[in-house]
């Protein structure tokens, strides 16, 4: 059974969600689901390279559209096939967005944009559209990059791209993360070192291309995130997820290309091995090997993301 899928209105959709609904459906399409195949947010998020985060809210928004049904139980199923719909018009190019995220990041790291701008003064110096600008905006803000000043303009957050504020963050992170792993409550969630696992040798198989290292730092931010989550201590878990929100000023700055991926992913893998192992002490270690590795890479050129 075929179904065309109702346009929805993107006014109650992230960016990232409605980003992502096109891709989904032609995931479904392409792995020939049947309807009453489960749609778990794990595979999903694996295929889509993702967080299960906007996954969940891609599936709601399947479920209003009729294509994905809740099962009492938990989770969802395919309720019906989504087929194409020819009369819908062509989606923009989704890389079009994330290259002038590029730009915008890099030349604000680069001290070439002020702390605040307008937005004539964003379209003159891009020289694009009022739309596509807040297209932009929109998924800067998204990941608190920007925000939008009382009345009218734009005020770009803290970055740490500043070496004090860096070296700062990395002595805080190596007393926190490394720590996290030995608490007495340390406990990851079933599935979660296979999910990801599984994310990074997909990651080390995958060809570099310029907005990979958006992708890239979700996974390195889940990792991280996910890690401090396990300690049972919300304290810890909250400090790392903020510093999670500075650092996302380097996600869209990966520039060592493929042999840094390589290399970030290993250290990774390495650390999820004791995990799995059961090794916490040799994870600890590891973890803050890993951390000790990046904080002492040059600020200038080359900018770490873990």
């Amino acid at each position: 059974m075929k179904q065309k899928i109702a346009p929805s209105s993107p006014l109650h959709l992230s960016k990232l969600v409605r980003d992502l609904l096109t891709p989904v459906l032609e995931w479904i399409r392409r792995e020939e689901l049947e309807p009453g195949a489960r749609l778990t947010e794990q595979s999903m998020a694996r295929a889509l390279r993702v967080s299960r985060t906007p996954v969940r809210a891609v599936l709601e928004e399947l479920e209003r559209q009729g294509v994905a049904e809740r099962r009492a139980a938990g989770g969802y199923v395919l309720r019906a096939v989504p087929s194409q719909n020819p009369d819908a018009p062509p989606a923009l190019p989704l890389d079009e967005v994330e290259k002038l995220c590029l730009r915008i990041a890099r030349d604000r790291v680069a001290g070439l944009l002020p702390n605040e701008t307008s937005e004539a003064d964003l379209m003159r110096r891009y020289g694009i559209t009022r739309p596509l600008l807040l297209r932009v905006l929109g998924s800067l803000s998204e990941i608190s990059m920007v925000h939008r000043k009382p009345g009218h303009g734009w005020v770009f957050s803290q970055t740490l791209n500043d070496p004090a504020a860096r070296a700062e963050s990395y002595r805080f992170r190596l007393i926190l993360e490394p720590a996290g792993i030995l608490t007495p409550g340390f406990s990851l969630p079933p599935g979660w070192l296979a999910e990801m696992r599984s994310r990074h040798e997909a990651f080390m198989a995958a060809p570099w291309t310029e907005t990979s290292a958006i992708a890239l730092f979700e996974m390195n931010a889940a990792f991280h995130d996910g890690l401090a989550a396990a300690s049972g201590n919300r304290h810890l878990a909250l400090a790392v997820q903020q510093q999670t929100r500075l650092r996302r000023f380097t996600n869209y700055d990966w520039s060592w290309g493929r042999a840094g991926v390589i290399a970030s992913c290993t250290q990774h893998l390495e650390i999820m091995e004791q995990l799995e192992r059961g090794e916490l002490e040799v994870a600890s270690l590891l973890m803050r090997r890993h951390l000790e590795r990046t904080s002492q890479l040059p600020v200038t050129g080359p900018r770490p993301q873990d």
